[in-house]
């Protein structure tokens, strides 16, 4: 893993190399192009961030900084969200008990 850091507006943008992890797998399959800092770059799906940030914060011993980055990113992205793919993908990376503590504190607006 590496990063990318923009000095001036203080972006981080990570980068990690593709394993044959089926979770890796699958959000490469679901990756897009976006437009950052005048580059064209592949980006995570919604749901394939806030699915890892919940797996780092398990892995890490339940890290609230991780937590709360895929809850800000629910809150804003909620209506667009695939709630299949999310609800499969915390069962399978045995991350079911934060997705519901996610869903129990998201601010619906």
């Amino acid at each position: 893993m590496f990063n990318l850091i923009d000095l001036k507006e203080g972006g981080k943008f990570d980068f990690w190399l593709l394993t044959n992890d089926p979770f890796d797998q699958s959000r490469f399959s679901r990756r897009y192009k976006e437009i950052l800092l005048g580059l064209e770059m592949h980006v995570s799906s919604p749901e394939d961030t806030i699915l890892a940030k919940l797996r780092w914060a398990k892995l890490s011993g339940g890290s609230e900084k991780q937590f709360t980055d895929a809850l800000r990113v629910y809150e804003v992205q909620r209506g667009e969200l695939d709630m299949e793919y999310l609800e499969l993908w915390a069962k399978t990376l045995d991350v079911a008990p934060l997705w519901k503590k996610l869903l129990n504190e998201a601010e619906i607006a």
